[in-house]
Order: C-alpha cells, then structure tokens, then sequence
C-alpha cells in the first residue's frame, strides 16, 4: 500500500486525497486545542510559512482521544487555531488515531514508524511516567501516546520519521527542511 491511496476526512464532509499531495513533503499530526502541547501549533505555522512554497503541506488532525482535550465541533477548532495561532493549514476533521474507530491514513502511519520513545527531557519523563499509569506497555506497540506526535512524508511517499510531543519542534523543521 502507498500513502498516496489513502484519504482524510475534511470538515465539509469530503475526503482529502493524499494522492493530491504527490511531490509534496508532508507534516501529519494529531492535535489538540486544549493540551499542554498546544503551543507547537506557533512553530508548526512559521514552519508553513516559511516552507509551503518549497513543498510542505501539513496535514492537521484534530483528535479528542487524549484527555479529552479537544472537546469542541470541527468549526470551534478552526476558530481557536486561527484567533490564537494565525493557521493557515488546513484542518481535517476531528478524528480517532487509535483504536477501531481510528483512521485508515493513522494505521498506516503507524505501522510504517512505530513508538520509539519520548527521550530524556523533564517533559518526556513525566510523559513516561503518565502513560505508565495508563498502559503498562505502551512502549511496545505503535499507537499514537498524546497530542501532537508528528509523522514526516517525503516527496515520494515514504514515511521517514515519526516526531512524539515531546521532540523539539527545531528537530521536527530539521527533518522537513532536510527534505525539501
């Protein structure tokens, strides 16, 4: 299977082909509007900016499986995006990345880059030790751990690195710019 045979759903109920992103370096990413994690939407932006011209596409997905913490309608998420962060990306609809109900373009992410851990920060210890609680093994399967964990697409399709919240976002533009 190729990325390119996958879609996502918009917020006006039409499904996004990938294929249409073919030559394109893409930034795929769960989101959240109400995370501690929230403010990459800043970096995530001046990276749009500064790149979408050369190729980049970003991918938006927002996704209310961690915490809770994006409670509201695809058009409340646009609004906060765009009043405190200026986006200008596009959004998808609000989905599931885990579990049965997870999209089709998330599993394949998945099964392509899985977990490979959140590092040694202060804040990537304290990711561990959250999800301990919540999943003894999660360091052994793939699924999507929180907000903001970022897959990267080159221009051919292949996905060449996965990026968890707590990779600074400088690490994320390095990969994505070193492709473009």
């Amino acid at each position: 299977m190729s990325i390119y045979e996958l879609s996502v759903p918009t917020t006006n109920g039409e499904e996004l082909s990938l294929a249409d992103y073919k030559g394109k370096v893409m930034l795929i990413v769960n989101t959240a509007t109400g995370c501690g994690f929230t403010p990459h939407y800043k970096p995530m932006e001046e990276m749009y900016e500064k790149y979408h011209d050369q190729g980049l596409e970003i991918i938006d997905v927002p996704c209310n499986q961690f915490a809770g913490q994006t409670p509201g309608t695809d058009d409340e998420i646009h609004e906060f995006c765009t009043l405190n962060y200026n986006t200008k990306f596009p959004q998808m609809k609000k989905s599931d990345v885990n579990g049965e109900n997870a999209l089709p373009l998330f599993k394949y992410l998945k099964s392509q880059k899985g977990f490979e851990g959140f590092g040694m920060s202060p804040m990537a210890l304290a990711m561990k030790a959250m999800l301990k609680k919540i999943d003894k093994d999660y360091k052994n399967n793939p699924d999507i751990k929180w907000n903001f964990t970022k897959f990267v697409v080159d221009r051919q399709g292949n996905v060449v690195a996965r990026f968890e919240p707590t990779t600074d976002m400088k690490k994320v533009e390095e990969c994505v710019k070193s492709l473009l």
